[in-house]
């Protein structure tokens, strides 16, 4: 199943953080904070602004971005679970 988001919303899917053992405590996935890299998987054409134009969106499918950690909606499509926000709820586009 493929999904397009509307105006100014992106789709993207957490990713998973490499685990850290320390002191040989193993932390339970339900303890675990929420990572806050994740890759765009899908965006939408942009909002209109005043002048009834659309703006183009700053991200594309596939850039690595830092989202907050409660940011956004958490949608679960065919066994995959996905966060859908608006544009400025993304902090930063990750860049090599």
């Amino acid at each position: 199943m493929k999904i397009r988001p509307l105006h100014d919303r992106v789709v993207v899917k957490r990713l998973e953080q490499k685990e850290q053992v320390r002191g040989g405590i193993i932390i339970p996935d339900t303890a675990k904070e929420k990572p806050q890299e994740a890759e765009v998987v899908a965006v939408g054409p942009g909002k209109f602004n005043d002048d009834g134009k659309r703006a183009p969106m700053d991200v594309k499918a596939g850039d690595r971005i830092l989202i907050g950690k409660y940011s956004g909606s958490e949608i679960k499509i065919d066994e995959n679970e996905y966060v859908i926000l608006r544009e400025d709820e993304i902090l930063a586009v990750l860049e090599n």
